[in-house]
C-alpha cells in the first residue's frame, strides 16, 4: 500500500547519501516541473559549500558553449556550476541534456533529478539509484511503473570500474509504494513487444518490392509480432491432428466408405444453415436496427422521428447510438431507435458547414433518402439459401446406396460432427491468427486503393503511390493528399511551416496561443477537409483515424518562420525548449522529406526546401 508521506527535501536526501557516501546518485522524479524544482532547492543549499570540482564545472561549460551557443544563458547554468546538481527531461534541449550527460559521466556532478524517460535513453551510471513513486506521469495521466522500467532505472546503479555494488534506495513520497517497488524488482521484465506496424508507406513499399499481396502477407508472417503466435498456432495444429485421427479410427473401424472430406464437408454445411436461421432477423424492429446500424455513419444527415421534420448531421457514432448537430446549432446524442429516415449523402462534420448539407436535403430529401428493407424480402432470400443446403446436405450421400446403407452413412456422418467442429473451428482459429498480422495491411490497402494511390484490383503501387511510398512523414496519406491537390503550390514559408508542424506535433501537446493569422487558419480549415475525407474512409475500412491537427504548433512553428527570436519564442509560448526544439526539428525533418519529391512535385519541393532551412537554423537542428 501507498505510505503517503510526505517527500522528503532535495538537500536533505542528498545530504543524507551523501553521510553514507551514496553519492553520486540519479533522483528519479514523476513530473518535469518537479525534477527542475528539487535541482533548484538542492543546488541553493549547497551554494555556500566547499567544492573543488566548482572550477573545472566552469571550464567545461565555457568549453562546451563553443560549439553549442544555444545554452550560453540557460536558466539553470548557476544550479550546474555553483552545486554540482542537474535536472535532466525530455523537457530541456538536446544541447543542454547532452551537456549535463557528458559531466555526470566526467564525475563533476553530485545528483541529476530525472524522469523516468532517462533510464532507457542514456547510458550514464551512477553509485545510487533513488525512486521516489511506484508511478509515473506519462500522456494517459499516472500510470504505474512496469518491471521493464522499473529494471532500467535501477541498473543505472553502480560505476563500472569504480563500484563493486551498486545502491538502490526507496524514498520517502506521497506516491511511494514500497511494496509495489519489491514486487516489481523481483518481477520478469515485461515481454517484448513486435513494433512491427501496418503503414501506409510500409504496404506501399512492400508490395513494390515483391509485386503482389501474397508476398507482403509472408514477409509480416515472419515479423517478431507473428512469431510470437506460433505457439498458439502449433498447439492448434497439434489437436486439429488429434481429431482427424480420431475419425480415421472411427471410419476404420466402420465398414462404411466414407471419405473424411465428407465429414468435414457436412460440417461446414450444416454450420452455413446454422448461421442463416440465427441471422435471419425475425422482426421488422430487428431488420430495422440491423439497417440502421449499417447506414448512420458520421457526415450522414438524419431524420429525427417518424414525422422526419427534425434533421441533425451525424458527427460521431457509438455502438448503440450518435452524437450530432441539430438544426439549432446544438448537439445531441440519441439512441440510433429514433432515427427516422436516413439519408445517403456524406457531408462535413464541421458546425460551420452544417448549414449546407441542411439546406439539400430540404432541397432533395426525398430523393435522397436510403430506401428501408422490408422484412419479407430478407426472409424470402434466407429460405431459398436453406433450401439450396439442405439439398448439398442429402447429395453427400451416394444416392445408388440401399436405404440400410444410407442410413448408417447418415448416422457415421452426425457422429463425428464433433470432431469436425473441432477441426473446422482449429482451422478458422489458425486463419484468424494469421490474419492479425495481415488485416491492418488489407485495410491500408483498401484506403490507398480509394485515394488511388494502389490498384487493389491487381495488386500493383500507382504511379501516384510511388512518390508516396517516399514521404517517411508521420502522416504520409494526409501529406499526399496535399500536394495531390495543390495544397502548397501558393503556400509561402510561413504558411508551409505552419501547415506541416500542424500534422508533426503530438495532438495533446501545447505550445502557447499564439496569434494566427486569417491566411493560416483558412489554410489550416482547407486542410481539415482533406482530414475528414481521409478520416471518413479510414473509419470505413476500422482503421483509427489520425488525431486532430495542433493549432498551437502550427502558430508556434509560423512565428519561427517568420524570424521570432528564440528567447521570445519561448517566452510567448511557454513552452519547455525541448519540447520547441522537438517540434521544429520534426517540422523540418518532414519538410526535407516533401523537397525530396522534385520529380513530381517542383514547386512543392522548392518550397519545402526553402522553409527546412529557415526552421532548422540554431538552435534548431
Amino acid at each position: 500500500m501507498k505510505l503517503r508521506l510526505p517527500e522528503m527535501p532535495p538537500s536533505t536526501l542528498l545530504t543524507a547519501l551523501g553521510s553514507y557516501n551514496l553519492l553520486p546518485a540519479i533522483v528519479f522524479l514523476p513530473t518535469r516541473r518537479r525534477c527542475d524544482e528539487a535541482a533548484s532547492e538542492a543546488a541553493l543549499s549547497r551554494r555556500g559549500s566547499a567544492d573543488n570540482r566548482r572550477e573545472a564545472r566552469r571550464d567545461f561549460m565555457r568549453s562546451f558553449v563553443e560549439q553549442n551557443p544555444e545554452i550560453r544563458n540557460h536558466r539553470h547554468w548557476d544550479t550546474i556550476i555553483r552545486g554540482g546538481i542537474a535536472s535532466h527531461h525530455a523537457g530541456h534541449m538536446p544541447a543542454w541534456k547532452l551537456v549535463i550527460e557528458k559531466m555526470m559521466s566526467a564525475g563533476l556532478l553530485d545528483a541529476i533529478f530525472a524522469t523516468a524517460t532517462v533510464a532507457a535513453g542514456v547510458d550514464f551510471p551512477a553509485r545510487s539509484v533513488v525512486i521516489t513513486a511506484a508511478d509515473r506521469r506519462g500522456n494517459r495521466g499516472w500510470e504505474s511503473l512496469t518491471a521493464s522500467e522499473l529494471q532500467q532505472m535501477t541498473g543505472r546503479a553502480g560505476r563500472r570500474g569504480k563500484d563493486k555494488v551498486g545502491f538502490v534506495i526507496a524514498a520517502p513520497s506521497p506516491h511511494q509504494n514500497p511494496q509495489r517497488i519489491a514486487e516489481l524488482l523481483s518481477a520478469p521484465p515485461n515481454d517484448l513487444e513486435s513494433q512491427f506496424r501496418a503503414t501506409y508507406t510500409s504496404l506501399l513499399n512492400l508490395l513494390d518490392a515483391f509485386g503482389n499481396f501474397a508476398q507482403v502477407r509472408n514477409i509480416a508472417q515472419r515479423s517478431f509480432a507473428y512469431r510470437k503466435l506460433l505457439p498458439q498456432i502449433h498447439q492448434l495444429e497439434k489437436q486439429i491432428e488429434e481429431n482427424r485421427n480420431r475419425i480415421h479410427a472411427a471410419l476404420a473401424q466402420s465398414s462404411i466408405n466414407l471419405p473424411i472430406e465428407t465429414v468435414l464437408a457436412l460440417e461446414r454445411l450444416a454450420a452455413a444453415r446454422s448461421r442463416l436461421l440465427e441471422g435471419t432477423p425475425q422482426t421488422r424492429s430487428e431488420l430495422r436496427r440491423r439497417w440502421l446500424n449499417k447506414v448512420v455513419q458520421p457526415g450522414r444527415v438524419v431524420a429525427i422521428g417518424r414525422s422526419g421534420r427534425r434533421l441533425a448531421l451525424v458527427i460521431a457514432r457509438t455502438q448503440d447510438g450518435v452524437t450530432a448537430l441539430r438544426e439549432d446549432g446544438r448537439f445531441a446524442s440519441f439512441p440510433l431507435e429514433r432515427i427516422g429516415r436516413v439519408f445517403a449523402p456524406t457531408f462535413s462534420t464541421r458546425p460551420e458547414k452544417a448549414e449546407e448539407a441542411f439546406d439539400e436535403i430540404h432541397d432533395r430529401g426525398d430523393q435522397l433518402a436510403l430506401p428501408e428493407p422490408k422484412l419479407r424480402d430478407a426472409k424470402t432470400g434466407e429460405d431459398e439459401s436453406i433450401r439450396v443446403i439442405n439439398d448439398a446436405i442429402d447429395a453427400l450421400v451416394p444416392r445408388e446406396l440401399s436405404e440400410v446403407e444410407r442410413e448408417a452413412m447418415v448416422r457415421m456422418l452426425w457422429s463425428l460432427q464433433v470432431e469436425a467442429t473441432a477441426i473446422e473451428k482449429g482451422q478458422q482459429e489458425i486463419e484468424s491468427l494469421r490474419r492479425e498480422i495481415w488485416e491492418p495491411f488489407e485495410r491500408c490497402a483498401r484506403v490507398l486503393d480509394h485515394f488511388g494511390y494502389l490498384d487493389f484490383g491487381n495488386e500493383k503501387v500507382t504511379e501516384r503511390g510511388q512518390w508516396l511510398a517516399d514521404l517517411r512523414v508521420d502522416r504520409p496519406l494526409l501529406i499526399g493528399e496535399a500536394l495531390q491537390r495543390n495544397l502548397f503550390a501558393s503556400l509561402d514559408a510561413t504558411r508551409a511551416a505552419a501547415l506541416v508542424a500542424a500534422l508533426a506535433a503530438d495532438e495533446d501537446r501545447d505550445y502557447g496561443e499564439l496569434e494566427l493569422d486569417d491566411a493560416i487558419v483558412s489554410l489550416l480549415v482547407q486542410f481539415e477537409e482533406i482530414s475528414f475525407e481521409v478520416s471518413n474512409e479510414e473509419w470505413k475500412q476500422g482503421i483509427e483515424a489520425a488525431p486532430e491537427i495542433n493549432f498551437s504548433a502550427a502558430a508556434a512553428a509560423a512565428h519561427w518562420a517568420s524570424g521570432i527570436d528564440w528567447k521570445d519564442l519561448v517566452h510567448e509560448t511557454r513552452a519547455e525548449e525541448g519540447d520547441l526544439v522537438r517540434l521544429l526539428s520534426r517540422t523540418g525533418e518532414a519538410l526535407l522529406q516533401i523537397a525530396g519529391l522534385r520529380q513530381t512535385h517542383k514547386q512543392s519541393a522548392e518550397l519545402a526546401a526553402k522553409t527546412a532551412e529557415i526552421l532548422l537554423r540554431e538552435p534548431i537542428r
